[in-house]
């Protein structure tokens, strides 16, 4: 038996996501663009599903901007504002996914100012110091909902409140946090915000960018224009934005639900892991559905291949597939040694506490085991 427990690189797609997809890729199969009945019938689908994403954020469905993903979304927000701003300078934050960093980092070489900012051993934000970077030449502060390594829930509505005193705009990467955490982008003043399907039950290949009315944006992909009034061209994935729907009107009748089952999964994992560890990053504010453990002297990788019936990780899959250390953990202050002593374990609304609490027995035995080899 393997158990799935890295609910935060992709989740299992729901089976009512995968049915509600499936007459869109066969009977349904128009293209939501074109002007005769099967266009239409598509079209219609596509802004049910828009409404779906809108209700969970309490936006106007024209808001929002389907994209490929949150890393396109990430990029459009980032390279999209800039490019129109008259102000020069991007904030964010050294704890943030990569695909924000990078692309922030891309940003500088085309001339414009970057400050990225540390975070507490907590993973926090520092509000004070975030006021004391923003100043006149700040155009747009980034900084994420929910960290995918982590689980770190940032404080949002202060950041858009200190934002919006120095006159810029707040883009938050919500990929993680969407249709898990209640994100009312009017109450709590984010002007963009990214969205990723495939971390909340549904399709992989469309994300979202959704916008406060009235933000002017550079188009990073030219041609028909065909989402956003222009914003984003490209020929819409109808199946796809249909199963992102779906998963969202899923999530927003059962967000309480499966926030209680994380919670539950949480305190059940840890009563039955039975060896010393760390838990990285803050523990009180924080997705319970994401757990960070440190082993101290331990090899997170060796750990690993000794844990072949479970799939977990030593951090994002992105890093992880190129061999990179965390930076998210090293921001924490922990040394490249302790970042390698560290796990990435999450669970959701599939996972059971029969799994977690095997996973725990599994891992406390395979550091017990490699601490015993070490001796």
């Amino acid at each position: 038996m393997n158990i799935y427990l890295d609910y935060q690189a992709t989740t299992p797609a729901d089976p009512a996501v995968v049915a509600a997809m499936q007459p869109f890729w066969t009977a349904k199969f128009g293209n939501p663009h074109s002007n005769h009945r099967y266009g239409w019938e598509a079209e219609a689908a596509v802004d049910v599903a828009r409404g779906h994403l809108a209700q969970l954020l309490n936006i106007d469905s024209e808001s929002i901007v389907f994209t490929s993903g949150a890393t396109e979304a990430n990029n459009l927000a980032l390279k999209g504002v800039m490019a129109r701003a008259g102000r020069r300078r991007l904030v964010t934050v050294a704890t943030e996914h990569s695909c924000v960093l990078e692309t922030a980092r891309f940003l500088e070489t085309q001339g414009f100012d970057l400050t990225v900012l540390g975070v507490g051993a907590d993973g926090l934000v520092d509000l004070a110091a975030l006021e004391a970077a923003l100043g006149p030449d700040v155009a747009l502060v980034s900084i994420m909902a929910v960290n995918n390594e982590i689980g770190v829930i940032q404080p949002l509505a202060e950041i858009a409140a200190a934002a919006h005193a120095a006159g810029a705009l707040f883009h938050c990467d919500a990929a993680q946090g969407f249709g898990k955490i209640p994100l009312d982008m009017r109450a709590l003043g984010i002007d963009l915000m990214s969205l990723s399907a495939h971390k909340i039950y549904g399709p992989k290949g469309i994300g979202a960018l959704v916008l406060r009315p009235g933000l002017d944006l550079e188009p990073q992909m030219h041609g028909g224009g065909q989402e956003g009034g222009g914003l984003r061209s490209g020929t819409l994935a109808a199946p796809l934005a249909v199963g992102f729907g779906k998963a969202a009107e899923i999530a927003a009748a059962r967000m309480a639900e499966d926030a209680a089952h994380a919670e539950a999964l949480w305190d059940a994992f840890l009563a039955a892991l039975h060896v010393p560890h760390a838990i990285n990053g803050s523990a009180t504010h924080r997705w319970r559905g994401n757990i960070n453990l440190r082993f101290e002297g331990l090899d997170g990788d060796r750990l690993i291949a000794d844990l072949r019936r479970l799939s977990i990780s030593s951090g994002a899959a992105c890093a992880s597939a190129k061999g990179r250390h965390s930076h998210v953990l090293e921001a924490l202050g922990l040394s490249r040694a302790q970042a390698k002593a560290s796990l990435r374990i999450g669970w959701g609304r599939f996972s059971t506490e029969d799994e977690v609490r095997a996973a725990a027995a599994m891992i406390g035995d395979a550091v017990l085991m490699q601490r015993r080899t070490a001796a």
